[in-house]
This record gives structure tokens, sequence and C-alpha cells, in this order.
């Protein structure tokens, strides 16, 4: 029997549906030879083998529908093809998130096409891996998981400002070493004078002495920039 006969899916021993070629082109809006091509292409994972037939399931229809928004986004096939392989080795959402979900800040589920829309085209390849070592992305089956909502949503405002998504993280990157130094600092400290229990008390200050001593140093580097004063140090103002 040809893999193509027949269109009727089942639920496959996983118990999940599958889908033979035909119907799987089918339920996507594309052609058979569409879908070998991009099989070629190996814009999807492979089928299940059983004998001479391809048994597709529903994350094979995610796939090809995420193909086909990509596309109507203006994205090319080489660029969709370098994103599925990103996809494809990046960290699961299990590695992404650890033992649990972090306590303060929330995870976001995206699509594909949801994470290009964020970044207006500069969801490339080479930022998705940047991201993806940076622990801000996982993957779950078809959908992405980003690590913190506000992290996301201050990273699109940043590109909507005209900053590249790529300096973004570079600068992300950054702040991750300063970040790491500074909650050892509070550690320490908390451990060394409390116990665990009072935790959820003092975590909020220690993050409240952090975003004051930023904003303090903003004011102290942006004057200095406009002219206005205050970037000498003591020495320099005498």
């Amino acid at each position: 029997m040809a893999e193509d006969a027949g269109q009727a899916g089942h639920t496959g021993n996983a118990g999940r549906r599958e889908y033979r070629t035909e119907e799987l082109a089918r339920l996507a809006g594309i052609t058979v030879r569409t879908l070998r091509f991009y099989r070629e292409r190996k814009l999807l994972p492979p089928p299940r083998r059983e004998g001479r037939i391809a048994w597709y399931d529903d994350h094979h229809l995610a796939r090809l529908r995420t193909i086909s928004a990509l596309l109507e986004r203006g994205h090319t096939l080489n660029g969709i093809a370098e994103l599925a392989d990103a996809f494809d080795h990046g960290r699961d959402v299990g590695d992404l998130l650890g033992l649990g979900e972090p306590t303060e800040e929330t995870p976001v589920r995206l699509t594909p096409e949801e994470l290009a829309d964020h970044f207006a085209g500069q969801a490339t390849p080479e930022n998705l891996a940047a991201a993806l070592e940076l622990g801000y992305l996982g993957t779950d089956g078809e959908e992405i998981v980003h690590i913190s909502r506000r992290l996301l949503e201050v990273s699109s405002a940043l590109v909507r400002e005209g900053i590249p998504l790529a300096d973004v993280l570079a600068a992300g990157a950054r702040v991750r070493e300063h970040a790491d130094a500074l909650a050892g600092i509070f550690a320490d400290l908390i451990l060394r004078h409390a116990t665990e229990a009072d935790l959820p008390r003092l975590r909020p200050l220690a993050r409240s002495v952090v975003e004051a001593e930023l904003s303090l140093a903003l004011d102290r580097r942006l004057r200095g920039r406009d002219g206005r004063g205050g970037g000498d140090t003591p020495q320099e103002a005498r």
C-alpha cells in the first residue's frame, strides 16, 4: 500500500491523533507536493513510519500552520528552516524553569508567529539562539515559553523604540552577570541575619534597594551625558 492511500486519521500508539500525508496536507491547507517539499527541506520532523505508511500527528499540523503564518509575515523558507532547527535543538521548558516556575516572574507561552510579531521581524535564528542561550526562551512542543512576561514586554518595547534586538540581548547578558553578583550580596546578607521563613518579607526589600540604586546611577550617567554636570568625580570637580 502506498503511504498516501486513504485519508482517515486514527489514534496512534501514544494516544495521539495521527494523519496520513493527504489528510495532513488537506488540514494544513497545502498540497501534498508542498508538504513533501517542506519535509525534504527539513522544515518538518520525520513522520512515524508503519511499513510504507507515514503517520503525522498534531505537532506536524501545528508546524505546517506556523510555516504558513510566517510566510504570510514575509519570512523566507531559509529563515523558517533555521528557526525550526533552533526550536528543535533548543532547551525544553523543563530545563528553562528548572525545579519550578520563578517565584515572582510569570512565564509566557507564545507561538512562533506571536514571537515574530513581538520583535518586528528581528526574531532571527541568531537572536533566537542568543535568547535560548540566556535562558529567556524554551520550547514545549510547538509552543515557545519566555521565562518572564516583564522581560518580554521590556525587550519588545526597546525594539519598538529602535534598539536592535541583538543589542538588547547582549545588554541582557551583561546585566545577568551583575544581577547574579547583586543577588549573591543580598542572599548572603539575608541568610546571615534571617531565616528562610523571613525570605518572602525581605526579598522585596532587597529588590527595592537595587531598583533605587539603578535609578540613582542612571541619573548620574544621564546628567553627565546631557552636559548638566554630575558626571565628574570629586577630584575632577576641584
